[in-house]
């Protein structure tokens, strides 16, 4: 294919606003409350396979997440509880046992970084500038496509117009020009509020590792990953202007102030446990066709950040990486934080040794 033909052009399809019924809130073993980015990137491979099939020229390449609203369905209490379900009797009349699950109902934008496919050698063009109506055409099949399947393991409900909220999918050219394309970005990202959208900070391990070792050095990954996942309060000892008159004693997260933003624990993918089977070699696996191997949850560490604070259209998008050699299939994130003079990134920190 020569590569001065138009079919190089990106865009960037947006599916605002989809009510997601009961969601998986188990994202992995070790967290919960909003699904793993890989269900979001599967929910693309297969909206494509869809899309292909339907005689859609789309090529889904990467995916961003934005939640408006998210209402993980538990008990509350000092201890919350999934709400779960009863199943229906077993054929001998018994009662059947509660299969712990977790679910929750979501308010979600996803956006999608597409190209064209060639699907033929005399095929027009569809991502160029004055294509609206059939820009707006392609859209419109997609979230019709996506209303019939399952986003994280939930149900798509019907969007429900309101009063500065739009709900109208859409699918617009990316320009070439890269200051351009963030223009359109900060117009953009103006229709997503109020929400909060979820980015990768990886860089964020290293740099609290680092630390810990500084004070304990037989801290692993581990540990400096449990240690973001929580709130670390201290007491802080009074000032000296105070320490005569006040009793006092002020609690406070040293590694959690002001401007440090919403980090959390999240699964970004997954790392082989055994060598890869050939199809057909693994009795009951769900595909007989595919090679497969065992694996584990990799773990990382996101941020939910409102989407006027992000600069670049590749901030807000996640893709999947394959490495074989280490068997490492992982999503990342585009997102790049203000890196400071003294921080470094270390490419290796995730290997599995």
């Amino acid at each position: 294919m020569n590569s001065s033909l138009p079919y190089t052009a990106q865009g960037l399809l947006v599916l605002p606003h989809l009510r997601v019924q009961n969601a998986n809130a188990i994202s992995s073993q070790m967290t919960h409350g909003f699904p793993s980015i890989t269900a979001f990137t599967g929910l693309m491979w297969a909206l494509e396979r869809k899309l292909t099939a339907a005689g859609a020229p789309l090529r889904l390449q990467k995916v961003g997440v934005i939640c408006h609203q998210h209402h993980e369905q538990v008990n509350d209490g000092y201890v919350k509880t999934f709400r779960l379900t009863r199943n229906p009797v077993g054929k001998d009349g018994g009662t059947a046992a509660i299969v712990e699950e977790g679910r929750t109902h979501l308010d979600l934008t996803l956006v999608f970084l597409v190209q064209q496919k060639i699907t033929a050698a005399d095929a027009p063009p569809l991502l160029v500038q004055g294509n609206d109506g059939a820009l707006d055409a392609l859209a419109a099949q997609v979230v019709k496509t996506t209303a019939a399947m399952r986003v994280a393991g939930g149900s798509v409900l019907p969007s429900r117009p309101a009063p500065g909220r739009f709900t109208r999918p859409w699918l617009a050219v990316l320009p070439d020009d890269l200051a351009q394309r963030d223009a359109y970005f900060r117009d953009w990202r103006r229709q997503w509020l109020p929400g909060f959208a979820l980015v990768g900070r990886d860089d964020l391990l290293p740099q609290r590792l680092g630390a810990l070792r500084e004070d304990r050095p037989d801290t692993t990954a581990l540990d400096a990953w449990l240690d973001l996942s929580r709130f670390n309060y201290r007491a802080e000892p009074p000032a000296e202007s105070e320490a005569a008159t006040s009793q006092r004693v002020r609690w406070s997260d040293p590694d959690r102030g002001k401007g440090s933003g919403w980090i959390v624990p999240i699964p970004v993918g997954y790392a082989g446990l055994s060598e890869l089977h050939q199809s057909g070699h693994v009795q009951n696996a769900r595909d007989a066709h595919t090679p497969l191997r065992f694996v584990e949850s990799v773990y990382s560490v996101g941020e939910w950040i409102s989407p006027h604070r992000l600069n670049h259209v590749e901030d807000l998008l996640w893709q999947a990486e394959t490495d074989p050699v280490r068997a490492l299939y992982r999503c990342r994130s585009s997102y790049q934080p203000a890196v400071s003079a003294d921080m470094t990134e270390d490419d290796d920190f995730y290997a599995y040794d």
